[in-house]
């Protein structure tokens, strides 16, 4: 397992899809995974750290284990089949429980749990970017920085 952080989302163009971003913390290997446009948005709004009057459901989630005194000790993405990524939820060390990546990792932004990626899904869907596209990725990261979570839907 190598240990990612999340650099970010944004929208692909011209399919309008969103997309969140990982790069290995201590490699060159970024994760890309297409995911649905709500769970873009609240990605977004935990690292833009913006403050909702109500909670959205990652939140609830967080929320609920924290109640039940329970800690999400880490996610790990464990596998792609059929350009599907799974993802599983480390709870308390040891009690496992199936995600899908994009929840998985939104809710691993707002319990500030490390995020995993199994080796053989990096070997698969990792990609190294030339130094040329080193400043697509800065581009992006301020991109990020200047993108409201409303332009999600």
């Amino acid at each position: 397992m190598r240990m990612m952080t999340v650099v970010g989302v944004r929208v692909e163009l011209p399919s309008n899809q969103p997309v969140v971003l990982l790069k290995e913390s201590e490699g060159h290997r970024y994760l890309p995974i297409w995911i649905g446009t709500v769970e873009a948005a609240a990605i977004a709004y935990r690292q833009q750290e913006v403050q909702l009057s109500r909670p959205l459901t990652h939140d609830l989630m967080r929320d609920v284990l924290e109640a039940l005194e329970v800690s999400l000790t880490s996610v790990e993405i464990t596998e792609l089949r059929e350009t599907v990524y799974y993802a599983e939820l480390v709870l308390d060390g040891q009690t496992r429980v199936s995600s899908r990546s994009s929840d998985a990792i939104a809710l691993a932004l707002r319990a500030e749990a490390p995020i995993w990626c199994a080796e053989a899904v990096l070997d698969e869907a990792g990609v190294v970017l030339p130094d040329t596209q080193e400043d697509e990725v800065e581009r992006f990261r301020e991109f990020l920085e200047e993108v409201s979570p409303d332009d999600f839907g």
